[in-house]
């Protein structure tokens, strides 16, 4: 007669059981580092392929050579989604370059008219209400600036409000919020104060 287990069941002990396949574990490589991820700021990219330069240097930003010229706009300073694709078709009018160009296929000499449409760009070429200096109040004109350009006319505006003493101008003197954002938690700066008690202030008297 088979001996009965403790769930009373009659049957083979438990060291004849086989034990369960373990799953493989497989091997995950490490992912090769690619020009654009050695690049601060831009995704990763493929390597270039033959024939392509590696980075190329567009109104003073390094670009990988993979990438097209219409996705490439998007990484300078002061072109936005909307922008890129006006200002690709206006590469494309005055320059002959098409936006789906890699950009490590451009020439020196096609580089030089890049740089030459963006650093000009005016309301003659675009509607007004995409460029970031609309009737600028230095000059008069409407125009678009990049990169350090943009940094420095930033600066000017905030310093001809100081002087100016409007409102936004003297939130920025005292480092406060300007744009109406709430203030209760957020925005404080320097030493926190914490709660004065009662009888902390009753003996402070």
């Amino acid at each position: 007669m088979a001996k009965k287990g403790k769930s009373g069941k009659s049957g083979k002990s438990s060291k004849n059981k086989k034990p369960a396949k373990q799953a493989k574990k497989k091997e995950v490589s490490a992912p090769k580092r690619t020009v654009g991820a050695r690049m601060k700021g831009l995704p990763p990219h493929k390597e270039p392929e033959e024939g392509l330069r590696g980075i190329v240097r567009i109104a003073g930003r390094d670009l990988p050579g993979s990438m097209t010229l219409s996705r490439g706009l998007l990484y300078i300073k002061g072109i936005g989604h909307t922008l890129r694709k006006a200002i690709a078709k206006l590469i494309e009018k005055k320059a002959g370059i098409k936006p789906s160009t890699k950009i490590g296929a451009l020439s020196d000499d096609d580089v030089a008219k890049i740089d030459d449409v963006l650093y000009n760009i005016s309301d003659k070429d675009l509607p007004a209400y995409l460029l970031n200096r609309n009737k600028d109040i230095a000059e008069g004109k409407s125009f678009h600036v990049i990169m350090n350009d943009l940094i420095f006319a930033q600066r000017q505006d905030i310093e001809y409000k100081k002087k100016s003493r409007t409102w936004q101008g003297y939130r920025h003197m005292r480092g406060w919020k300007v744009r109406g954002q709430r203030t209760k938690n957020t925005g404080r700066r320097g030493m926190t104060i914490g709660v004065i008690r009662r009888k902390d202030a009753k003996k402070g008297k």
